[in-house]
């Protein structure tokens, strides 16, 4: 016999019983003699609840010999749970994961709108570790005292949810649906003998496989690829190839690669895809407000170019000094998320940090040059970016001035960036609202759309309240969350600039500024995103978030959400897919926050998980159930075409050069406007810009290639021109060599010479130079347009160079290199 008592009970100090084997004594006991007597009882009596006395009789005769147990004796540590393991995970997984989390928590929880009534949940995704086990504990507590309670012969759970008692949430349930369902089979086997329940939760799915079974793992050499090429851009060096050969070394080799410069350009594009602050309206220095830079952020047109004598020359140079100045005050954001990850800062400062980031060009527009100049150490570089504390702002008029009690202005990382806000704008009706709702998805992970109830008739909700928004249910869930933090930015409410007061004081008809049921102290208003920041950073959701936004760097893919349609036949696979995901976000969202949130960590730790590592699925899954789960199972995205530029280089030793403005758009690229989300899918248009990038990169880098040395060529180092096919069993191993090669290089495989791939590419290659010398009168030398740019001629009269040139157009479009 073996009991435990539940994590959700009692999770920190297991008891566990194990029976003694055959011809041993009394069995080994832990952990009971370390806790109070008033737990104990607890214990007890929970432990009689869900088993029945008869069950545990032989444990408590047992517990009667604990004192003679030293405390920490012969302790082991706790596993998990045992028997009892399955009533806990019927609570999470049914009870809590398909009602509690989607349906209750909205309203009933501190702060929320039912938060005086007597049926308050706790939110674990607020808590780590044992807070979190703690919370779950809390809420099947409320659960179960709430299903014990009756209103005449029913349960007074299941008449709230379905609106037949008083309830401010309505009928948030239908009767027949599968929601219901789950809270009246909760309800029964609270109010029902153990027996009657105990064998139906001890079935378990016994065919399930493990959730990784027959999926694909890369190897390490191709994961180094895949890493390199999506962190710093380049191939993996032979050097690399061979530490990860021998074991161990990747993880080494990822600490290094994240010190390169292109893996900090990485880091800001990766970024920016989330927070898109390059592509706010206006002109860039407006972000600067008039008010108070009215004399500095214009310098650019000003600035003194007449020691250039050349009228043409002079308006060009114009031209670029202003283009610099505002491209550099469009990357301040960005650049101070790469300043937190190249020092190795706590990754919590792009809510916290008291510093913004300037150049010489964007120090002028803030009218500190002459202050931080000697801190630079290129004056005329408009992309050298250091960290600054700016003072108060002081407006034109003195309504303007900003409260400070420091004197400086109260930086919030990027909170209280004037890019973000210009970013995020506000309106007289939004009211900071927009600002509010990017806040929680951005630093905390919570879609605050997803709190709204559906409102079927929004004319008659305004009707019968004077202020829907803090007196509709409805309406009241979402608002009492998001209205506080809109509230935090109230001191930036200009429409022009960002920074000013709005005149008359802030709404009155609004849930007070603060945060998650904390109001803000009248004290604290001047530095209200400080305050905000810095109880941001603390809350658990923005570990979370910030482990969510590597895999979304990592992957191209947002992280799984849990499934709602409870009445779908795939519910169980799409949930466990969810939860085994969200397993890994919480592992590595622990160890960012106890390793001082650096965020290379978290990176790293995504590179060396299952879920980076998947390369796909072995064999079509046959079960309907099993392919859910392995839906989202491996990388298969089309590259965005800055990774494309980026994978032409690392391969060929020069990018395309052609995927960018509106080439790269009409590739699924973004402009942080009006397009925020790079496609997913391809089109028609994708698949003619990846044939004429398969033509134009074979036809200028093949006989280039050729035109190196041997020693210093990238594609053909171990082959010439004049080798052909069929002209002997040592010219044709050669040529498969040659091939090999170029599967490795541009693919990232490792075939062997005779294998079926390499044997296609071979036939392609022969079939061409064949069809060439069946006619005649071809020239004997490569495409003009293709010869252009050699380091020395490069004859063909084999038509081998065309041939080559036809392998690489056809490996370019392959779905290895295309995607990932």
């Amino acid at each position: 016999m073996e009991i435990c008592i539940l994590r959700n009970l009692e999770p920190e100090v297991p008891l566990t019983l194990p029976s003694p084997a055959k011809g041993q004594g009394m069995p080994t006991i832990y952990a009971w003699a370390r806790i109070s007597d008033s737990r104990k009882s607890a214990c007890v009596k929970r432990a009689v609840m869900f088993f029945g006395l008869r069950s545990i009789l032989p444990a408590l005769a047992t517990l009667s010999l604990l004192g003679a147990v030293a405390p920490g004796a012969n302790l082991k540590p706790y596993s998990g749970a045992g028997c009892a393991a399955v009533v806990d995970s019927f609570f999470t997984d049914e009870v809590w994961g398909k009602v509690g989390a989607h349906s209750c928590l909205k309203c009933h929880k501190p702060g929320g709108d039912a938060d005086e009534s007597k049926f308050v949940l706790h939110d674990p995704r607020r808590s780590q570790g044992q807070a979190q086990a703690e919370a779950m504990r809390h809420n099947l507590g409320a659960f179960t005292e709430m299903a014990r309670l009756k209103q005449g012969d029913q349960s007074r759970l299941l008449l709230k949810v379905v609106g037949k008692l008083k309830h401010g949430g309505e009928d948030v349930l239908k009767p027949d649906s599968p929601g219901y369902g789950v809270l009246s089979n909760f309800v029964r086997r609270v109010n029902s003998p153990p027996a009657t329940w105990r064998a139906s939760a001890m079935m378990v799915d016994k065919n399930a496989p493990p959730f990784f079974d027959g999926i694909v793992m890369l190897e390490d050499r191709k994961l180094l690829r895949r890493a390199t090429l999506s962190l710093a851009g380049r191939l993996p060096t032979e050097t690399e190839l061979t530490a990860v050969e021998k074991g161990k070394a990747l993880p080494g080799i990822l600490d290094r690669l994240m010190t390169e410069e292109a893996f900090f350009d990485r880091v800001r594009e990766g970024f920016n895809d989330i927070f898109l602050t390059v592509g706010y309206d206006d002109v860039p220095e407006n972000a600067l407000s008039y008010e108070h830079f009215s004399k500095t952020r214009g310098w650019a047109e000003k600035f003194d170019l007449s020691h250039i004598t050349d009228e043409k020359a002079r308006r060009q140079a114009g031209y670029k000094l202003s283009g610099d100045y505002r491209k550099a005050m469009l990357g301040e954001p960005m650049k101070l998320i790469e300043y937190i990850v190249r020092n190795n800062r706590p990754f919590t400062e792009i809510v916290t940090a008291d510093y913004i980031m300037v150049t010489p060009y964007t120090a002028r527009g803030y009218g500190i040059f002459d202050e931080v100049a000697a801190r630079f150490a290129d004056l005329e570089d408009p992309f050298e970016y250091i960290p600054v504390k700016l003072k108060a702002l002081i407006g034109r008029d003195k309504v303007d001035n900003q409260d400070s009690a420091t004197g400086f202005y109260p930086h919030a990382g990027l909170l209280s960036t004037f890019q973000y806000m210009k970013r995020y704008p506000t309106t007289e009706t939004n009211r900071n609202r927009q600002r509010a709702r990017v806040y929680f998805l951005h630093f905390l992970g919570v879609d605050v759309l997803e709190l709204a109830a559906r409102v079927s008739d929004a004319a008659a909700v305004s009707k019968k309240f004077e202020n829907p928004t803090m007196q509709a249910s409805e309406c009241v869930v979402c608002h009492k969350t998001v209205d506080p933090v809109a509230g935090c930015f109230q001191d930036y409410w200009k429409f022009e600039g960002v920074y000013g007061k709005r005149k008359g004081g802030w709404f009155k008809d609004m849930f007070a500024p603060g945060f998650e049921g904390e109001e803000l102290p009248p004290e604290e208003r001047w530095r209200a995103l400080q305050w905000l920041g810095e109880r941001t950073a603390k809350d658990p959701r923005f570990a979370v978030a910030m482990v969510e936004h590597g895999y979304y760097i990592l992957t191209g893919r947002k992280v799984l959400l849990p499934p709602k349609e409870l009445d779908d036949p795939l519910y169980a696979a799409k949930r466990r897919a969810y939860q085994e995901q969200r397993k890994q976000i919480e592992t590595i969202a622990n160890r960012f926050a106890q390793t001082g949130f650096n965020f290379k960590n978290v990176l790293k730790d995504w590179i060396l998980s299952d879920f980076y590592r998947a390369d796909g699925i072995a064999s079509a899954a046959a079960n309907p159930q099993r392919r859910a789960e392995l839906d989202d199972v491996g990388l298969v995205r089309m590259l965005a075409p800055e990774q494309v530029e980026r994978k032409v280089g690392a391969v060929f030793g020069k990018p395309w050069g052609k995927l960018n403005e509106q080439m790269a758009m009409l590739y699924g690229g973004i402009d942080s406007k009006e397009v925020t989300e790079r496609a997913a899918d391809p089109s028609g248009a994708m698949g003619a810009i990846q044939r004429i990038l398969a033509n134009d990169v074979a036809c200028k880098q093949t006989a280039l290639d050729f035109s190196r040395p041997a020693a210093d060529r990238k594609l053909f180092p171990n082959i010439e021109p004049d080798v052909v096919p069929g002209a002997s069993p040592e010219a044709d191993a050669q040529i498969r060599q040659a091939i090999v090669h170029l599967h490795q290089r541009i693919l990232g495989r490792y075939d062997a010479d005779n294998s079926p791939e390499v044997e296609r590419t071979f036939q392609l290659f022969a079939g061409i130079v064949s069809d060439a010398n069946s006619r005649k009168g071809w020239d004997k030398q490569e495409n003009y347009s293709c010869r252009q740019g050699l380091l020395a001629p490069v004859p063909d009269p084999k038509y081998t160079v065309r041939a080559w040139r036809g392998v690489i157009t056809y490996l370019l479009r392959q779905q290895e290199f295309l995607y990932e």
